[in-house]
């Protein structure tokens, strides 16, 4: 080209450099002129409070609205690219080097926006917990949109589509690596958002207002993101679980006439049309078990219960358990499953069988979930902590024991919440002397029938009966039976826990006929148990409150004055709509 002699390598690097300089030229001659310079109008978003946001950033997408420049709220975009794999299969690139070829389609939500002159802007974006940074110039825009109309109208916290290929920045600083980015030859808002969002410096910390806006908090917090994908592979690993071991998944009624099966006080309301009373489930153990005298052997249901109880670090009105039965089956196989599926769900979630617990106090617990598990009998750990001798089993629920019970608690210096019955007494003993000692994974056994109105006597201890709870950092994560399918006896405990409520206890358990004439179909030897899901995932996720690990706790009225409206703020008019009647 220009006549002179020059060795290969120089030859090949000018040739190379012509190439360059050649594809720039294309690139510069395609180049959309830059946009006038223009002054900045109004006040920086971070001189703003959240109202005066608001108000500025809904009347801009009322005219996006008008103008359809750009369209705000599309009804479509296409995603054809998993930004979580971004790293694993561009991580390799070097510093200024691209992957042209490869143009993928993504999209996102802003988290932070740089600009470098009118031609320049750099976006730091997240979905599903991949973060990746997103370049975009105007000399590699491809959209007919000019630039700065494609930019100017994007904020912190809007959703965004970005077309364009992978590639690792150039930064001028020698020791600077580059950053790993995809390079937008166009970009298109998808949904915008109208509130200001937390800064990443600050964060959004608070407890109250992460538990009323949880939709920021996940916005905000990974931390809570992981928790609730963390609830999604414990509750997936229970359900295959039990479908793996020949298990069939029920769904028994919300809405009953009595609600039983467990010791608590259920939420009532009103069925219009019937003019009947309802109460919400406390449990499912009943309708589980009126299907295993059906025939269906091997039954487990995954939901909702509602309890009309306090709300504290452990306890929501509303909450997840598991409940399954197995029909030819008895307590000791129960703890054998309880181990295996305990064990292998903690092994398929945390990758390790050991975990840390911290608690509201700030003690730490390092819990080992690998079997076996430590057993504890009951009435010689009560004896142990109370220093005599308890009356024989069969003379658990007299007048006689209940004055014993109540010396032992001024002896222990114990306080019971009233109605003082004998089951409530024991109850406080055992959450005082033996629960609090439960840091792995341990069986509390042998409990009184007087506490266990559904649980089948046992075969060598009269007055006891054969039921488990497994407790871990001194909460309880597990109940369970050797079921009672005597229709006679069973008769006899619902009979003695109406007695209980006759005396005050709003949470004995009612006599529920339906059940009992089911039984009286026979039900074959059973074994079951109820698991707390919400405690299981608090101690997975190192969460001591509950109303970390779900996604909408409930909360009491906050008394707050009215936020302003989008549609009022803008002047935007309702749309004439005629109801169509539910069919």
């Amino acid at each position: 080209v220009t006549g002179e002699h020059v060795s290969k390598s120089e030859l090949k690097k000018r040739q190379k450099q012509r190439e360059k300089d050649k594809q720039k030229a294309e690139r510069e001659a395609t180049r959309q002129p830059p946009p006038a310079p223009k002054r900045k109008a109004g006040p920086a978003e971070e001189d703003l409070n959240p109202n005066q946001y608001f108000e500025i950033r809904s009347r801009a997408v009322k005219r996006m609205k008008e103008t359809q420049s750009p369209n705000p709220f599309p009804h479509k975009y296409t995603v054809d690219y998993d930004l979580t794999n971004f790293e694993r299969e561009y991580g390799q690139l070097k510093k200024g080097e691209h992957d042209r070829d490869r143009i993928i389609s993504i999209a996102a939500r802003i988290y932070n926006i740089r600009t470098a002159g009118e031609n320049l802007r750099f976006y730091e974006v997240a979905v599903n917990g991949a973060e990746i940074q997103i370049m975009a110039t105007n000399l590699e825009s491809k959209s007919e949109t000019p630039f700065a109309e494609q930019h100017d109208h994007l904020r912190r916290g809007d959703w965004i589509g970005v077309k364009g290929f992978p590639g690792r920045t150039s930064p001028k600083r020698e020791d600077n690596p580059g950053e790993l980015s995809v390079f937008a030859q166009e970009t298109t808002l998808l949904a915008p958002c109208l509130h200001q969002i937390p800064s990443e410096h600050y964060g959004f910390k608070d407890q109250e207002e992460r538990y009323r806006n949880r939709h920021l908090d996940l916005i905000m917090n990974k931390r809570t993101r992981d928790t609730f994908l963390a609830r999604a592979k414990i509750i997936k690993y229970v359900r295959n679980y039990f479908d793996d071991n020949g298990f069939f998944e029920m769904e028994t009624p919300i809405l009953l006439k009595n609600a039983g099966g467990a010791t608590a006080k259920p939420f009532e309301t009103h069925h219009n049309d019937l003019n009947m009373t309802l109460a919400l489930r406390i449990a499912t153990e009943l309708p589980l078990k009126q299907l295993v005298v059906g025939g269906l052997t091997k039954v487990y249901e995954l939901g909702r219960q509602f309890r009309n109880e306090g709300i504290d670090l452990t306890h929501n009105p509303e909450f997840t358990s598991c409940e399954y039965y197995e029909a030819f089956a008895d307590v000791y196989d129960v703890m054998d499953r309880t181990e295996e599926l305990v064990e292998g769900m903690v092994k398929a979630v945390c990758g390790s069988l050991q975990t840390t617990f911290t608690t509201q106090h700030g003690e730490t617990h390092n819990v080992n979930w690998a079997k076996p598990w430590k057993r504890i009998e009951m009435i010689p750990a009560l004896e142990e902590a109370c220093g005599e001798k308890f009356p024989a089993g069969d003379q658990l629920h007299t007048d006689e024991t209940n004055q014993f019970l109540r010396r032992m608690l001024k002896k222990t210096g114990l306080e019971c919440t009233p109605p003082l019955t004998n089951t409530r007494m024991i109850d406080k003993m055992v959450g005082d002397f033996i629960e609090e000692k439960c840091i792995n994974p341990t069986f509390i056994t042998g409990h009184p029938q007087v506490m266990s109105p559904l649980a089948k006597y046992h075969r060598s201890q009269p007055g006891l009966c054969e039921r488990f709870e497994a407790f871990v950092c001194k909460k309880e994560i597990v109940n369970a039976y050797t079921e009672l399918n005597d229709p006679f006896d069973q008769r006899l405990r619902f009979e003695e826990q109406a007695n209980q409520k006759a005396q005050g206890d709003d949470e004995a358990q009612v006599l529920d006929e339906a059940f009992l004439t089911a039984m009286e179909y026979g039900l074959p030897p059973t074994g079951g148990w109820g698991m707390g899901i919400d405690r299981m995932v608090m101690f997975l996720t190192n969460h001591y409150s509950i109303k970390e690990v779900l996604t909408f706790p409930f909360m009491k009225d906050e008394n707050v004055a009215s936020k302003p409206k989008a549609a009022e703020v803008a002047g935007v008019e309702p749309v004439p709509e005629e109801g169509v009647t539910h069919k």
